[in-house]
């Protein structure tokens, strides 16, 4: 007699016998499947054939509600992109030429084309600041909280070209007050900054000693070296001063021409002849009639005939003769002035190119080549943009005469489009005072610490 199997044949027996098994199973499923493939189908078919919708406690709707964030609308996503707006100076060329004078007529021939709101719609993208490096600082981009000082006393000291209109007591953001003055005796005795622009701040400054700001907004922006707080042009500069503002020009003459002379086009004046400009002046000159004043290629005279070529100018008990005090009012008899910077840099835009949007002309500039940033939207003329002289002389001409065209480089100021210009009126020189101040406040104004001093 054989001896009884060992466990571990009873294992391995157990196992082949579950395997058999279960290759069975598999085996049937197999010669099911066939069977309930049909099966399926069957349903599948009958289903598409039937509705069951009646059945159905809560029917579905056709297409299941928007997810939050998705637009209602599916199709809003394949929409085409929106055609661009067509003004008059897009279909400049089509209108026969109209002489013309009168702005009033103008600006109604071009309400009609275009209107506001297509203006407002063409330059909606400019609305803000655009893109990439900025030209223009944020004047309100620094937090309250890093504000040290409630209140600042500033002294302009020397000899500067900062008007006195400056001079008084500002209500600032954030609760700041800043007093601005040139007298350091009686109002700003204990300051916190002192404001140096022609000559340069001390070499050294010692603990409590008030802050040194400089200015310099000429082109080289070139700082003095010693100064705590540098004042430029550029956004770059720890305060930004830009010549967008009103008080440049304080003393000048602002009547406004209601009428525009159509036999001569273009206004000119200049007192600093650089060759650059002079050689600009005189080739457009030669396609375009113009009126040059100032000692540049001056062509009515002298430098005197601003009240006898425009009596009107005398009005406001403005009878100085210098051609200077009466540039706003000479130049808004002319329909183009044209305004050449000493200078070509990034963001210097001075008072040339204002001093003729002021007056309600359109400049023909050379200057700055991110002024699009810098100017309202459709303002100017970019002279640099044309090719030829020539050419550009041709494009002016075709504007002197639409009135529709000639309109929309006004619409900015009727429409309140007004694009990066908004900002550079807000960090131009008429609120240097408070953004001053500001900065003298976080920097700790007289207590900040003096440079290389230990602080205890």
């Amino acid at each position: 007699m054989s001896s009884p199997p060992s466990s571990g044949s009873e294992r391995s027996l157990a196992s082949l016998v579950s395997a058999a098994a279960h290759s069975v199973k598999l085996n049937r499923a197999y010669l099911l499947a066939p069977a309930v493939a049909a099966g399926l189908l069957a349903a599948v078919l009958l289903s598409s054939l039937l509705d069951f919708s009646a059945f159905s406690a809560s029917p579905r709707p056709a297409f299941p509600p928007p997810t939050a964030g998705a637009p209602a609308n599916a199709s809003a996503l394949s929409a085409p992109p929106r055609a661009p707006v067509r003004t008059a100076l897009d279909t400049l060329g089509t209108r026969p030429r109209e002489p013309f004078t009168a702005l009033r007529d103008a600006y109604a021939r071009w309400d009609a084309a275009v209107g506001c709101a297509a203006f407002a719609e063409k330059h909606r993208s400019r609305s803000s600041p655009p893109p990439g490096p900025a030209a223009l600082q944020d004047p309100e981009a620094a937090p309250c909280g890093s504000l040290r000082l409630p209140h600042v006393a500033l002294a302009v000291r020397g000899v500067t070209w900062v008007p006195d209109i400056l001079d008084g007591v500002y209500q600032c953001r954030c609760g700041l007050t800043c007093l601005w003055s040139r007298n350091e005796e009686a109002l700003a005795d204990t300051p916190d900054v002192v404001l140096y622009e022609i000559w340069p701040p001390p070499d050294t400054r010692k603990q409590g000693e008030p802050l040194r700001a400089f200015m310099d907004i000429e082109p080289t922006r070139k700082r003095s070296g010693h100064e705590d707080i540098f004042i430029g042009y550029h956004a770059d500069d720890d305060v930004q001063v830009t010549y967008a503002g009103k008080f440049f020009r304080i003393t000048h003459n602002y009547h406004v021409a209601t009428h525009k002379r159509d036999d001569v086009l273009v206004y000119w004046s200049s007192s600093r002849c650089f060759e650059h400009r002079n050689k600009i002046a005189r080739e457009l000159f030669r396609h375009l009639p113009a009126h040059s004043f100032g000692r540049c290629e001056n062509n009515v005279g002298g430098g005197d005939k601003a009240l006898e070529l425009y009596p009107d100018c005398a009005r406001d008990g403005h009878g100085a003769a210098e051609w200077w005090d009466h540039l706003h009012c000479a130049m808004s008899h002319y329909k183009f002035v044209l305004a050449i910077e000493n200078t070509i840099a990034d963001s210097y835009s001075t008072e040339k190119l204002y001093y003729a949007l002021e007056a309600g002309s359109v400049p023909i500039y050379f200057g700055a080549p991110n002024a699009r940033d810098l100017a309202p939207p459709g303002s100017y003329i970019d002279g640099a943009a044309f090719a030829s002289a020539e050419e550009l002389a041709a494009y002016v001409r075709e504007v002197a005469g639409d009135p529709a065209a000639y309109a929309e480089f006004h619409a900015w100021r009727r429409c309140g489009v007004l694009g990066g210009y908004g900002r550079n009126r807000l960090v131009s020189l008429d609120t240097l005072p408070c953004r001053l101040c500001e900065r003298a406040s976080r920097m700790g104004g007289r207590h900040a610490p003096a440079p290389n001093a230990t602080v205890s």
